[in-house]
């Protein structure tokens, strides 16, 4: 595998972030710090928690540069200072003292040092849930409905899309041109990889195409914090506009017969807030296989980050690939199952595999 990317000065001192440059970012920022920092679990980004000097704790947010530009960022802001404006439990980003520089747009959430934007919210506590329960899916299934009640009334302009294009076909070329798949796996791994992208395309193109509003995208057990009762939405990093079962199908990623009795349960709750298209159920399978593909590209992409070798040390090794061009092929199965009117769930075990979480979740041990 050939080296992922070519760093420049912001992504060098992004990867060397210490605590003593967070805390001058912080105070850059128009607020006084007690000398207390502390870095977070956090793959994609830098995360820490700051002590102000009145001895609030504040987190703050150092984004990864090349990966989301300003107005990609601020479109992300914006819908989460929508979502609580309509008193929905979620992480928003506190305002920066006012300065001079400032547009009308606002980005007052945002700022930026020595080439990185970094912003900051205030800190909650909780944890996260060991696993989605029946009460809990829904619960989750109320709360994504309200999320997408808000997601449905405007736009992220700047934000990708979820299409087979960004998701699969982008990856697959970069990979290629970096050379990150073994060259006696790379045909097969594309051709399955494809084809499911273009099942994918079929599905939602077809007759009136597939509704598509503003998703929190990444929104598994991990992103859920619970304390005292009240259920938060946390990390909105992977915000994408795509079609709603994106939301349902990451929280409930199995395909056993006991996820899909869960998934009923968090339609059910969905539906208190907002009508839920079941046909779209016949997208999970393709949208799993988009993750699959982006999560290898994130890696490959992620690699000259020295505590991705650290963290993912199986990743590039034949078993690695052999396991990936496995799971892709089994994907393919199933979903042509389900697009065909028949289930995962109703075929044998010889057929299909029962998937636990932490197959499709990088981040699943950890914090969000």
């Amino acid at each position: 595998m050939t080296t992922a990317e070519t760093l420049d000065a912001p992504t060098d001192l992004f990867l060397t972030l210490t605590p003593d440059r967070v805390l001058e970012a912080v105070e850059a920022g128009g607020l006084e710090t007690n000398p207390v920092c502390y870095p977070l679990n956090a793959y994609e980004n830098r995360v820490y928690e700051v002590e102000l000097a009145d001895r609030s704790r504040v987190i703050a947010k150092f984004y990864r540069p090349g990966r989301w530009s300003r107005e990609q960022i601020l479109d992300e802001h914006r819908f989460l200072h929508e979502l609580a404006e309509h008193e929905i439990p979620v992480c928003s980003f506190r305002p920066f003292p006012p300065a001079p520089e400032e547009d009308e747009e606002g980005g007052t959430t945002l700022r930026t040092s020595h080439g990185i934007h970094y912003a900051l919210s205030d800190r909650r506590g909780g944890r996260a849930p060991d696993e989605i329960t029946e009460d809990l899916a829904f619960r989750v299934g109320m709360l994504a409905g309200r999320i997408h009640v808000v997601g449905a009334l405007d736009d992220a302009p700047h934000r990708p899309r979820l299409t087979s294009e960004w998701f699969v076909h982008r990856n697959l070329d970069w990979m290629r041109e970096h050379e990150v798949i073994p060259t006696h796996l790379e045909s097969r791994y594309t051709e399955v990889a494809r084809a499911i992208a273009d099942l994918y395309d079929e599905l939602t193109t077809a007759g009136d195409g597939v509704e598509t509003i503003r998703l929190h995208g990444d929104l598994h057990v991990s992103n859920l914090l619970v304390r005292d009762g009240v259920l938060r939405v946390l990390d909105f990093d992977d915000m994408v506009v795509g079609p709603p079962v994106q939301d349902l199908w990451l929280c409930l990623p199995g395909r056993d017969t006991e996820t899909r009795r869960l998934r009923e349960l968090f339609i059910e709750g969905y539906e208190q807030f907002r009508r839920f298209d079941r046909s779209t159920l016949a997208l999970v399978e393709p949208l799993r296989g988009l993750r699959i593909v982006n999560y290898s590209a994130w890696l490959a992409r992620r690699w000259h980050d020295p505590f991705f070798p650290r963290a993912f040390p199986h990743f590039g090794t034949e078993d690695y690939w052999r396991g990936e061009l496995g799971e892709l092929e089994e994907t393919l199965r199933a979903a042509r199952l389900e697009a065909g009117g028949k289930t995962a769930a109703t075929v044998t075990q010889d057929e299909a595999e029962a998937l636990t979480n932490a197959d499709y979740f990088w981040d699943w041990e950890g914090e969000s």
